[in-house]
């Protein structure tokens, strides 16, 4: 059997909006897992809140992509949750956060850093931010070696904070989109398919049998990585357009079990891909 890398998103893909965990999501990663393949997370969450999700699936994988691609955890039975970090790219924050405060009044801001600790000032959602948090001054967060910045502007409707990041010219570090007024900034050059590119090169995966799955802005460079190498970069149901025309299929939402849906048709019990 060919082994394939599987990299799953998590809010949105494997974790319906509400937290939820479909069981017919669960089962089907699972399987697949044990059919031999390499099934991962590829998310923008911070390592402390990825982890539980793996715990959740009872799926021990070899490498984890956190924050966005900028931190690459390896399985490492000698840690203290059992990965310790195989790959990290942090970057200055400062120019990037005074540049976005000079467009964005209100807004609030934090740093995540390569420990997972965020620095943050404003307000946040409850569970928005790890649960490692301190609140400082503006000023402060400056001085942090950053993995990725966070900025929410609540007071901003989504069409119009997207029209202000793009007058901003962020030229010197990537940046993404959630759903809501939230901007997620990485180091330059940093995304999910950055990350999984190290993933790919460390297991020996061909480009041809990848398999990534996601819903959101941030998962854009990981589907056109994987459709650009041959593989298969699959849309959940409910993403907006520009996500969807980044990948070359589509599968249910995350309500109907999305994921569940795209690996049961391309990995049958015999663990071949099919429907190429």
């Amino acid at each position: 059997m060919e082994k394939w890398l599987v990299a799953l998103d998590v809010d949105g893909t494997v974790l319906r909006e509400d937290g939820s965990l479909g069981e017919a999501t669960e089962q089907e990663i699972q399987r697949v897992a044990a059919l031999g393949h390499h099934v991962m997370l590829s998310t923008g969450r911070s390592v402390s809140m990825t982890l539980p999700v793996l715990d959740r699936l009872d799926l021990v994988s070899e490498y984890v992509v956190c924050a966005n691609g900028a931190i690459v955890l390896g399985r490492d039975e000698a840690a203290p949750l059992g990965y310790s970090h195989a790959f990290v790219e942090t970057f200055d924050p400062t120019e990037v956060l005074t540049r976005v405060r000079a467009h964005l009044e209100g807004a609030s801001y934090a740093v995540e850093d390569a420990d997972g600790v965020f620095r943050f000032t404003g307000t946040f959602p409850d569970g928005a931010l790890a649960a490692s948090r301190q609140k400082v001054s503006f000023e402060e967060l400056l001085h942090v070696q950053a993995t990725r910045v966070v900025v929410i502007s609540p007071d901003h409707a989504i069409d119009d904070f997207l029209s202000v990041v793009e007058r901003m010219g962020l030229r010197k570090v990537s940046y993404n989109v959630g759903w809501t007024a939230w901007l997620d900034i990485a180091p330059e050059g940093v995304n999910k398919a950055t990350g999984l590119e190290v993933v790919r090169d460390a297991l020996g995966i061909p480009r041809s049998r990848i398999l990534v799955m996601g819903d959101g802005r941030n998962d854009i460079d990981m589907l056109e990585w994987a459709v650009a190498g041959g593989g298969l970069g699959i849309v959940m149901g409910q993403a907006p357009q520009e996500v969807a025309v980044a990948g070359n299929e589509t599968t249910a939402s995350d309500l109907d079990d999305g994921v569940a849906l795209a690996l049961r048709r391309h990995f049958p019990e015999e663990g071949f891909p099919r429907g190429r």
